[in-house]
């Protein structure tokens, strides 16, 4: 059916919210409704436009320093008027932006790390907000990783990314992606604290393969890495683990040891 003619059958009052919620959306585009003052109006257009926009700022406090009040209005104005966000929580609205940027806004102006930057944002609030808690039944925070089986905490999470997103602001904002990828693991510890933590490649694939064998020891894990780096001296692989692990151990990124 086309749109006209479905309009056309609309009961009057659907086709004024429609009218009111286009206007709001985009005022610049969509009339408002005939019979709105257009000062009444212009109260709506600002309580909406000004929270969402509150919101996506307060989410992503360093990508609103990289523009100026012009391009990042219009960025903003853009997600608000084009896109369809699939929830009704203000809390969820950095989401929707997130998505916004992945997978609608094409704008060859922007910063080449707009992306992981928005997402290593977003992060901080999503572990805020996560519903999963610490729970330390079954487990023994200060056992011996050696020889029992290390517990990973459910609010660490392991981010790889392209651009050294952890650095950029105002007096750094890279072009091009450096050499090596940038590895971090989030995490929020038993006093609510948000922590981040760049690591390198072998603690990430430390942590990896505790998530994918939760069953192995400490001391099986990295007898296992030792002989896929063909370590010459698995000891110290084995000894140098086991001091990363107590250290994660301290951040709350390790929880302790399985007692059951």
């Amino acid at each position: 059916m086309h749109s006209k003619a479905y309009k056309d059958k609309q009961p009057d009052f659907m086709r004024k919210q429609f009218e009111f919620a286009a206007h709001i959306r985009n005022p610049d585009i969509n009339r408002k409704p005939d019979d709105v003052e257009d000062r009444r109006m212009g109260i709506y257009r600002e309580l909406f436009y000004n929270n969402v926009e509150g919101f996506i700022s307060s989410g992503f406090p360093v990508l609103r320093e990289l523009f100026d009040d012009k391009t990042w209005h219009t960025m903003v104005r853009d997600f608000f008027s084009r896109h369809q966000c699939k929830t009704p929580y203000f809390l969820e609205i950095s989401e929707e932006f997130l998505d916004y940027l992945e997978n609608e806004r094409d704008n060859k102006e922007d910063p080449a790390f707009i992306k992981e930057l928005a997402h290593y944002e977003w992060v901080e609030l999503a572990l805020t907000v996560a519903e999963e808690q610490i729970d330390d039944t079954g487990i023994d925070p200060q056992g011996d990783f050696l020889h029992n089986v290390p517990v990973v905490s459910p609010l660490a999470w392991l981010l790889n990314y392209q651009f050294d997103v952890q650095h950029i602001g105002p007096d750094y904002q890279p072009s091009t992606p450096p050499q090596h990828i940038t590895t971090l693991i989030v995490y929020r510890n038993r006093n609510d604290e948000i922590g981040f933590m760049e690591i390198n490649p072998v603690t990430a694939h430390m942590i990896q393969s505790l998530q994918l064998h939760p069953d192995q020891t400490g001391k099986q894990l990295l007898e296992n890495i030792a002989m896929e780096l063909n370590h010459s001296d698995p000891d110290i692989v084995i000894n140098g683990g086991i001091q990363i692990m107590k250290q994660l151990r301290d951040a709350d990124i390790l929880l302790g040891v399985r007692t059951t």
